[in-house]
């Protein structure tokens, strides 16, 4: 789109069906590489990914023409295959349904890049559980707990 500016910076997070922990460190980095790839594929730019065992945290710098919910479904989907079709876990691999997207500032980028990279140190303390409500109160987002995640109890 000529004359088009924007910086949109998202924050994406979403979780493992049923929350299992099917990500394994065995192929995280294989993984994270196809889903930067389906960003670039998109014309998006990934500023950070962290795929934990359970749940996985993108940042984007997203530009106008394409939807969050549509990026968020391309991203799901093929990497949904691609686990599946690699053989990484027995049986179909599939994210749950929903996910969370959190928007940022240019000023904010390096801590929310730290905050990514950073996570397994991070859920060394707190679970994701309390990680993701925790995002939906600093973002005053109204939610009801019987429609977020599928939490492992």
């Amino acid at each position: 789109m000529p004359n088009t500016y924007s910086q949109i910076y998202i924050q994406i997070v979403f979780a493992v069906k049923g929350r299992e922990n099917l990500i394994k460190e065995s192929f995280r980095d294989e993984l994270e590489k196809y889903m930067s790839g389906i960003v670039s594929g998109k014309n998006q730019k990934l500023l950070a990914i962290y795929c934990m065992s359970d749940h996985t945290h993108l940042l984007i710098g997203l530009r106008p023409s394409m939807s969050v919910a549509d990026l968020v479904r391309d991203i799901k989907s093929n990497s949904s295959a691609f686990i599946s079709e690699k053989g990484f876990v027995k049986g179909r691999f599939a994210w749950q349904e929903g996910y969370g997207a959190f928007s940022y500032s240019k000023s904010q980028l390096d801590n929310v890049i730290h905050y990514i990279l950073n996570q397994p140190i991070h859920h060394q303390k707190k679970t994701f559980r309390d990680e993701y409500i925790d995002f939906l109160q600093k973002f005053q987002i109204d939610y009801d707990e019987k429609f977020l995640f599928e939490w492992i109890v």
